[in-house]
């Protein structure tokens, strides 16, 4: 006896190397992923993305604040070993941030900035297309969801992701989450998660958790919308984005 599971999973990499045909359960059928229904309340936004403005974060605090309500609200699991953790949004140095256009004349200050990280929702975003049961799969507003009932733990998107965004659960992370949200659900061991723009929240006509406790330090909006507020701080800042010569359209914006 197997798990649907472990079918699932089977029938998917026979199906990649040509052995599996046609595949008999519905899920693996279907040309879209699973669907998302939202509150009459959502958000309303034709293509959402993100600004942080890289200014205005000053200290270690303000990166903690940030952090801590994304991983508390999402059971994020609290592994301290760097090889099994797992991090939803996360800091990292500038060359680290903008491998191969970091700008070597760019002023000290910016070099020895902090830099939040998370997963970028891209326009043409590569995970999605090399998931083979799409438990990853684009959103009508641009978000990229990630499915986590419905991941067979194959690493695909992994892979796939040029940005290190998202995370196996090498242990069980439910034995790692000090402080449980009964809100949001729980996952299982050998499955990926990551950022999905809070999606959840949004659905229900809130902004993102980390938008919330920045306190004004990141913005977040419909980029399609002329008279939002993001289309505003984009088009009066400088700003830079992660690996923008990959193509894929990444849609978190740094203003520096």
């Amino acid at each position: 006896m197997i798990t649907r599971r472990d079918f699932l999973k089977i029938s998917a990499f026979a199906s990649l190397i040509g052995l599996g045909g046609s595949l008999s359960i519905e899920a693996l059928e279907k040309k879209q992923g699973p669907q998302v229904l939202k509150d009459l309340k959502a958000l309303k936004g034709k293509r959402w993305a993100m600004a942080i403005d890289t200014r205005k974060f000053k200290t270690q605090e303000d990166f903690d604040k940030v952090i801590k309500a994304c991983h508390k609200a999402h059971n994020v699991p609290e592994i301290i070993n760097p090889l099994h953790e797992v991090k939803w949004i996360w800091t990292e140095d500038y060359e680290h941030s903008f491998p191969g256009t970091a700008e070597h004349y760019i002023s000290k200050e910016v070099k020895e900035r902090k830099f939040l990280l998370l997963c970028n929702h891209c326009d043409n975003a590569p995970c999605t297309r090399v998931c083979p049961v799409k438990a990853t799969f684009k959103r009508e507003d641009g978000i990229t969801m990630q499915d986590m009932h419905r991941c067979i733990g194959c690493k695909f998107c992994m892979a796939g992701c040029p940005y290190g965004a998202r995370n196996y659960n090498f242990l069980p992370p439910r034995d790692y989450i000090k402080e449980l949200n009964p809100e949001y659900p729980t996952r299982m061991l050998g499955v990926v998660e990551k950022c999905t723009f809070c999606n959840e929240r949004i659905d229900r006509g809130l902004l993102p958790y980390c938008v919330e406790a920045s306190e004004g330090k990141i913005i977040f909006g419909d980029l399609y919308d002329p008279n939002s507020e993001i289309r505003k701080v984009l088009a009066e800042n400088i700003i830079i984005r992660r690996k923008v010569e990959l193509g894929t359209q990444p849609m978190v914006f740094y203003i520096i």
